[in-house]
């Protein structure tokens, strides 16, 4: 904390620009009202800091207290950074959240992390600390915060942002579904025959090496030649461009760690307990259904969950073949140089995967032996 101290008292915390077109001015948070609301902010930060050097459960808990206070306190000092940055003669004023203060939230997300794990906080317990802050945030975004430059972005694309959004949960539900169904079905097949599983396994490691980009422009010419060739398949939007090579690719790279998973998971479970399953009378069906199945499903939804937050990742990149989703505004940002454009469509995307991430990881834990406590 003592670098996320030092950011945030050296480092431009925000930018005012008159319009889009200008480039802004920096200010540090030392330069904004006289600089007191800063080194208040700092304080919790060195407190933090200090209570680091000897680690102790009550200061533990004081550090969390005032990493979840800090992360609540910050959007209140944006919207008072604004009000006094921006004038009454600047309708068109845009404020940019600056370096410092992207650290500081970077570095604040990374130790609520770390002291959620120290004190042995259930992730439900750390999605409630963080009501608050998602309390303060929408607040000020609301009443304080028009000016804000990735808030306007949002206004003047909002009927785009809201498709795009639905765009990529699209994508990335179908691509993961789909995955699912087949490494399922592959797993079935390789624990019968030997040979599948050596060919399964090579063809898919040899895909995963495949670069996104790659993948995509080999499936162009393809696909636009059954586009071409057959009619029913043009009416439903197969060609070289659009969803259809987006979701093979994603198909694709979903199929590796799916496969490797529900394998491993099927795999090991203790040869003892499927022994006791056969002693007391079960079928292979039922010793399948009702034993290896439940048993193995902590890790098969552990394999989801790599598969889901990688998809998310890797749909952004099917902006660039047409295939719309959250990726456009990332793309167009860099092509307009307008960098909360390009916040525009990555904090979403940052965001489903660590939504994604925290609901399978929990799932996983509540399915586990002892996880439910």
């Amino acid at each position: 904390m003592l670098g996320a101290a030092a950011a945030w008292l050296t480092l431009d915390a925000v930018s005012v620009a008159a319009n889009r077109i200008v480039p802004g001015t920096p200010h540090s948070a030392l330069d904004v009202m006289n600089g007191w609301p800063a080194l208040l902010l700092a304080v919790p930060m060195l407190a933090v800091a200090f209570l680091a050097w000897r680690p102790h459960d009550k200061g533990l808990r004081l550090s969390l207290a005032a990493v979840v206070a800090l992360l609540t306190l910050l959007p209140l000092w944006l919207s008072a950074a604004t009000s006094v940055l921006v004038t009454s003669d600047m309708p068109q004023a845009r404020v940019a959240i600056g370096a410092s203060l992207w650290l500081l939230l970077f570095l604040l997300l990374l130790a609520l992390i770390e002291l959620r794990t120290r004190l042995g906080l259930s992730r439900a317990t750390a999605w409630l600390l963080l009501i608050p802050v998602v309390a303060g945030w929408w607040v000020a975004l609301s009443l304080w915060l028009e000016p804000l430059a990735l808030l306007r972005e949002y206004q003047a694309r909002s009927d785009q942002f809201i498709g795009a959004l639905g765009t990529h949960l699209m994508l990335v539900g179908a691509a993961v579904a789909a995955s699912l169904i087949l490494a399922v079905l592959l797993v079935l097949a390789m624990r019968r025959h030997a040979g599948v599983r050596r060919v399964g396994f090579g063809v898919l490691n040899f895909l995963q090496t495949i670069p996104s980009l790659a993948l995509f422009g080999l499936l162009l010419a393809p696909l636009a030649w059954l586009g071409a060739r057959f009619d029913w398949l043009a009416s439903i939007g197969v060609g070289g461009i659009g969803w259809a090579p987006a979701f093979l690719a994603l198909l694709g790279y979903s199929l590796l760690p799916m496969v490797r998973n529900i394998h491993v998971a099927l795999e090991e479970v203790d040869p003892a307990v499927i022994e006791s399953a056969h002693g007391m009378g079960m079928s292979r069906r039922q010793v399948f259904l009702q034993v290896r199945l439940p048993l193995a499903l902590p890790v098969v939804l552990e394999g989801l969950r790599i598969t889901t937050v990688q998809a998310i990742g890797l749909t952004a990149v099917a902006a660039l073949i047409g295939a719309g989703g959250l990726g456009t505004f990332i793309f167009q940002g860099l092509g307009q140089a307008a960098m909360d454009m390009v916040l525009l469509g990555a904090l979403p995307i940052i965001a489903l995967a660590l939504l994604a991430d925290a609901l399978f990881g929990s799932l996983s834990e509540c399915l586990r032996p002892g996880g439910a406590a």
